[in-house]
């Protein structure tokens, strides 16, 4: 028996090779990776096909120009104004008072008529004073007698001086009591001391009143006075003779016409500022002590300066801009207009207007309505229909 033959007894030849691996685990991963390729790639190229669509949906669907109405930056010389607040005060404004103790007999005025100078107003009880005065009235007349009587004796040398200057003096006397009498009676009739208006009636008929007490007040209308003060900056503008224009709550749209006629001439320590005082005339009466006014001082003008509507300025905690309105060409060759947010530096705002500082120039167009709906860069197109009037006062509700 051979090698080989005992080699197969054992089941298995010597030169016999080794069993190849499988290949079906291999063909599943590359089937598995080419479903994921394919896979991610569509998944790319759909984005990007969304993308370009997207941009491309936006690029042929532009939002029409929106609609606002423009203005131009003018140059123009602004009305140099100092505004600031106060008060009404009356020139000639009183509480009546008796200057004596007395009983209110009589009230001889209607309240609030007009009463001139000298009026008698009220009357207290004088019947005291009455018979004191007739007494001093009966002394006079017999000092008087006397008081001849020793001059004519003394002329005939019948009397000596002495007599005459002894009823001199009590003639004298007499003259005094009837003064002091008129008087005291005259104090317990209260009179008007200037010419006004009377107000509420204080006090009625049996009344007793001690001095000081106030019977009614009395005001004269037809010319006030206008308080208010100013910062120490805008004192050195300021001169006796200046137009004033007042505006009060209770008549709006009107505009009071005065002078400055008063300026303190010490700045106050507490608040650095200085007390100036207007006059103005009231020929209608309207106008009453104590209202609230605003005062504009009108100073000499300034040199010409850039002013856009009020409406155009945008208010905001980052600054004041507007928005300018510039021409742009399109690759198609097509001029359109946009607003581009500029950012400017205001100053006074006077009619209406705002005076720009900075951020402008004569000639350029800016949105005055509209420009809420805005952003910078938007197509805008003009509106043919004039922009709204700014009122002069705020519209009241």
């Amino acid at each position: 028996m051979n090698i080989v033959a005992e080699h197969k007894i054992s089941g298995e030849p010597i030169d016999s090779k080794a069993p190849k691996r499988p290949v079906r685990p291999v063909l599943w991963f590359i089937i598995v990776g080419t479903l994921l390729a394919a896979l991610v790639g569509g998944l790319v190229w759909f984005n990007y096909f969304r993308g370009q669509m997207i941009k491309q949906f936006f690029a042929n669907n532009k939002p029409p120009p929106t609609l606002v109405s423009a203005a131009e930056a003018k140059s123009e010389v602004v009305p140099n104004l100092l505004t600031a607040v106060g008060g009404l005060a009356a020139v000639h404004q009183v509480d009546v008072t008796a200057d004596v103790n007395g009983r209110v007999t009589e009230i001889k005025f209607e309240p609030g008529t007009h009463v001139e100078a000298g009026t008698p107003l009220v009357q207290l009880f004088d019947a005291p004073d009455q018979g004191d005065l007739a007494n001093y009235k009966a002394q006079a007349t017999v000092a008087q007698l006397s008081l001849d009587r020793a001059k004519q004796l003394a002329s005939r040398q019948f009397g000596p001086q002495a007599t005459v200057d002894s009823a001199q003096a009590a003639y004298d006397q007499a003259l005094a009591g009837i003064a002091k009498t008129e008087a005291l009676i005259s104090q317990k009739l209260v009179r008007a001391p200037f010419s006004g208006d009377l107000g509420v009636r204080k006090v009625e008929v049996g009344q007793y009143l001690t001095a000081g007490t106030a019977i009614v007040s009395l005001t004269d209308l037809s010319q006030l006075w206008a308080n208010f003060t100013v910062t120490e900056k805008d004192s050195a503008s300021l001169k006796v003779g200046q137009s004033v224009r007042l505006k009060v709550d209770a008549y709006p749209g009107r505009t009071f016409d005065g002078k400055i006629t008063t300026i303190e001439p010490q700045i106050a320590a507490d608040t650095r500022n200085i007390r100036v005082q207007a006059t103005i005339a009231n020929p209608e009466k309207i106008l009453k002590p104590g209202m609230f006014v605003t005062t504009t001082v009108v100073l000499p003008d300034k040199p010409a300066v850039i002013t856009v509507p009020e409406t155009a300025v945008d208010y905001t905690l980052y600054g004041d801009s507007v928005f300018v309105i510039t021409e742009k060409q399109g690759e198609d060759g097509k001029t359109s207009l946009n607003a581009v947010r500029t950012f400017v530096q205001t100053g006074n705002r006077v009619n209406g207007r705002v005076e720009i500082i900075k951020g402008l120039k004569v000639g350029d167009k800016v949105v005055a309505v509209g420009q809420l709906k805005l952003q910078s860069g938007a197509a805008v197109a003009i509106s043919t229909d004039p922009a709204p009037q700014i009122p002069a006062q705020p519209p009241r509700y």
